[in-house]
């Protein structure tokens, strides 16, 4: 029995992921899987002490976040929680142990970050309260110097509402990932019925308060797939926008109306309040919770630099420009002004900084929205850039977007800057693309790109599908074939399916993976390999690649 093809929030306004609606496409249609049964560490969420699992992240070489939260038992306001690290899943090789207390105030969740750890170590943990264990985790420490690879997940956008979590499940059941990394929209603001009805959410109105976004997360957490991965591997995680409200930007959000929801601010510090206690993330400001931005050095082979796109300092968003008869907009009028922000002054200056000083290979940068152009009309800088879609995204803070270019290119005393890859979410469908400031111009001498060859491209960018919220029903692919034209950097569109990438990096080439799931009406283990995409060292273009090889003999998973 099919479900629904799409249930829209019910507030009104603009939302970035219609716009593909201009194309005349479809709500997605998803089709149902039978249910499989729960099996073993599956059914993790029955442990009644530890409903919501086990997590880990934010590794560095020598420590990493432990995570869980305890289900408090007989009226207590406090509750002391053990916990041992080991070396092997067995615990015979103990690495480090200790006790901690957690409360009410911070929701019991447990937070600890492990030091003294050695380097490049998978290791294995545990808790446990007044003689009951949790389930056992898997977690590993970055490395540190010479460096051969690394593997990883990049994955956003899992709508509790909208489907259910299979890719998070395919994920953890790879043994030789470094890590997972989610670039947002984590869990989603909107109530029951509101963007999806597969399942029912909790509470099941919009989520305002500390107590909502407590709740949400708690149910996010419950889930046995978004479980499961969270054991078996350590994440790297930012917040996008429905962490807090659809459309954020520094003071208000087009999902947020103060005369009904309270004010702007206090929204944030409970939804951030919240987001803190249940993620397996550092507090990289205890004075400025919305600065999240952070870096990850993983041995000599990447530097991987995690952007807030959100919250501390980005510009509000423009409308399109109403006098074009398409709908959208043009780089004209406001959209030009410099002074527009999207990461801030403060972030922004940091990034440039990282980037120019950068010893690694390859730079990675994880954000929130698309970088690459997206255009319905083509044209070059000189004509005045083309027509554009999606004004949340870079495409709507072009100015912004441009000083990165010349930190790119280098000049005024500064070298270029080669090996920069960024990693995308967001927008509920795959892309490719070959990163320029003139996409529409063939004419390298003044600064074009050339489609054929790449030349004229400064860095690329993969843009991941999601784990459950709605794409474009695009089975043939025509809505994705119809925008090509325009955007000749594009080498890969899929608007249609759900999953994740797979990034594996080496000295000599870094290479993308599109994994899709068959389904996400229902539980599903079915996943496809759908396209691979790699730039060479030093080249900074995109060329067709191929799947990448497991490595061999990895650590065991978390029995």
């Amino acid at each position: 029995m099919g479900r629904p093809t799409q249930v829209k929030p019910a507030r009104s306004g603009g939302n970035r992921r219609d716009f593909f609606k201009h194309s005349g496409s479809a709500a997605v249609a998803i089709a149902a899987t039978p249910l499989l049964p729960l099996t073993g560490q599956a059914a993790v969420a029955l442990n009644a002490l530890f409903q919501h699992g086990v997590a880990s992240g934010d590794p560095l070489s020598d420590r990493v976040i432990l995570w869980t939260r305890v289900s408090p038992t007989n009226g207590r306001s406090a509750q002391v929680v053990d916990y041992v690290v080991a070396r092997d899943p067995a615990f015979t090789q103990i690495a480090a142990s200790g006790r901690v207390k957690t409360n009410i105030e911070r929701d019991f969740t447990v937070k600890i970050d492990v030091a003294r750890l050695e380097p490049n170590t998978t290791y294995y943990y545990r808790f446990a309260v007044d003689g009951s264990q949790s389930p056992v985790g898997r977690t590993k420490t970055l490395p540190v110097g010479a460096t051969p690879s690394l593997r990883m997940a990049v994955v956003s956008c899992s709508n509790f509402a909208y489907g259910y979590f299979n890719a998070y499940r395919r994920i953890a059941e790879r043994g030789d990932l470094d890590m997972v990394v989610h670039l947002g929209d984590y869990i989603y603001e909107y109530g029951s019925g509101q963007y999806g009805n597969v399942r029912a959410c909790e509470p099941a109105t919009e989520i305002v308060t500390l107590a909502d976004y407590r709740a949400r997360h708690a149910q996010y957490k419950r889930d046995p797939d978004s479980q499961e991965m969270h054991r078996q591997h350590p994440l790297v995680a930012i917040w996008d926008d429905h962490e807090t409200a659809n459309n954020a930007w520094k003071d208000g959000a087009e999902n947020h109306q103060p005369g009904t929801e309270g004010t702007w601010p206090a929204r944030v510090a409970a939804a951030l309040q919240a987001y803190y206690e249940w993620m397996p993330v550092r507090v990289p400001d205890t004075a400025n919770p919305q600065r999240n931005n952070r870096s990850f050095a993983i041995g000599n082979l990447v530097d991987l630099i995690m952007l807030e796109q959100r919250l501390s300092g980005r510009s509000e968003q423009l409308g399109t420009n109403i006098g074009h008869p398409s709908g959208y907009f043009v780089q004209s009028g406001a959209y030009a002004d410099p002074t527009r922000q999207l990461l801030g002054a403060d972030q922004e200056t940091w990034l440039f900084n990282k980037l120019r000083g950068s010893t690694a290979k390859w730079k990675l940068l994880g954000q929130g929205v698309m970088f690459a152009h997206l255009k319905v009309q083509g044209a070059p800088l000189s004509a005045g850039g083309g027509v554009f879609l999606n004004s949340d995204q870079w495409d709507g803070y072009q100015p912004a977007r441009d000083r990165v270019y010349e930190v790119l290119k280098g000049g005024n005393g500064q070298a270029p800057v080669n090996n920069v890859v960024v990693l995308t979410g967001d927008i509920h469908s795959a892309w490719a693309a070959d990163l320029t400031q003139d996409p529409n111009n063939p004419n390298l001498a003044t600064g074009g790109y050339d489609k054929a060859s790449g030349q004229g491209s400064r860095a690329v960018e993969f843009v991941g599908t999601s784990i459950s919220s709605p794409g474009v029903n695009d089975p043939s692919g025509a809505v994705a074939n119809s925008l090509k034209p325009a955007n000749p950097h594009l080498k890969y569109i899929d608007l249609h399916r759900r999953g994740y990438m797979l990034i594996d990096a080496n000295a000599s080439r870094c290479v993308c993976e599109f994994w899709n799931v068959d389904t996400v009406a229902s539980l599903s283990n079915v996943q496809t390999f759908a396209a691979a995409f790699e730039v060479l060292d030093g080249t900074n273009r995109l060329a067709p690649s191929v799947q990448t090889p497991g490595r061999a003999n990895p650590p065991p998973l978390a029995p």
